[in-house]
C-alpha cells in the first residue's frame, strides 16, 4: 500500500502524543534522519530530561524516498505540532517546494 503524505503525517502524529508527556524541565524535539544507504527517512521522539539520560523513540519510517515527499510530509506535520524539529544528513540540500535550504532545526 502506498502511503500518502497526510497518512504519513498522521501517522507519525499519533505516536509522537502517545510518548509526548510534556514533564516539566524535559526538552522534546522531532529528529528526521536521511539514510542515504537504505535511502529511507527515519523519524525519531528525542526526549531529554534534565540530568537524566536522553531517549531517542523510532516513530516512523518513510519509505519514499523523494524530497517532494518528504517536504510534503513535514509541511502537514507543522500545521499540526510545533515541536522543534531536527534535520540529520540533510547537508546541502534544498526543500524542492521551498527552494530554502534544509535547516538542522
Amino acid at each position: 500500500m502506498i502511503e500518502t503524505s497526510e497518512q504519513a503525517a498522521k501517522l507519525i502524529l499519533e505516536r509522537l502524543e502517545k510518548d509526548f508527556s510534556r514533564h516539566s524541565r524535559t526538552i522534546y524535539q522531532m529528529l528526521i534522519v536521511r539514510d542515504r544507504f537504505d535511502e529511507v527517512y527515519n523519524f525519531f521522539l528525542e526526549i531529554k530530561p534534565k540530568d537524566r539520560r536522553e531517549k531517542s523513540i523510532p516513530l516512523h519510517t518513510l519509505d519514499n524516498y523523494e524530497l517532494t515527499y518528504l517536504e510534503a510530509v513535514i509541511n502537514a506535520l507543522r500545521q499540526q505540532t510545533q515541536i522543534t524539529m531536527q534535520f540529520k544528513g540533510f547537508e546541502g540540500l534544498i526543500w524542492p517546494q521551498a527552494q530554502t535550504r534544509i535547516a538542522k532545526g
